[in-house]
């Protein structure tokens, strides 16, 4: 979904990719509403959030799909992920599978969309104390990847 909106608006969206309880939605609602509940809230399907944004003094409408925990691409999730103008894999810090499954999925989700612009977020950093992932940044770097290490609990914004 690249489309112009109103008054020139362009309108991007954009999927959230990743294993199950990873903080997809935790990053959404801090990003969206700049709050962060401590509950784990499952998400069922997809939920779908909007943020306008100004990127280079273009108005743009990110249109962020917020898609349930995922370990493959399935037929569901690529009806989903149809029309991204691009996607966020999303890893759990603290849980070194989640990246695994991250690489893979954003394998799969490659295949689909063919080279859509993506990053990874190797999220929780805010539970330091049990980071399981140390090095992966620089490994995901030589894959060409970009990446950043974020917290919905504490972001550096």
């Amino acid at each position: 979904m690249d489309q112009e909106g109103p008054r020139g608006t362009i309108r991007l969206k954009t999927c959230m990719v990743g294993s199950h309880a990873v903080g997809k939605t935790s990053l959404v609602q801090r990003f969206v509403q700049s709050v962060f509940g401590a509950r784990y809230h499952e998400t069922i399907g997809v939920k779908i959030d909007t943020k306008d944004v100004d990127v280079g003094g273009q108005a743009v409408t990110l249109v962020l799909w917020d898609m349930a925990g995922l370990d493959r691409v399935d037929s569901l999730t690529e009806s989903y992920l149809r029309g991204a103008a691009g996607y966020l894999v999303v890893a759990d810090g603290t849980r070194s599978a989640t990246l695994a499954t991250a690489i893979e999925l954003q394998a799969a989700v490659e295949r689909l969309l063919g080279p859509v612009p993506f990053a990874c977020l190797l999220n929780k950093s805010d539970l330091d104390d049990v980071w399981e992932v140390a090095g992966a940044e620089d490994e995901l770097a030589g894959r060409g990847w970009d990446v950043v290490v974020s917290s919905a609990k504490t972001p550096s914004v």
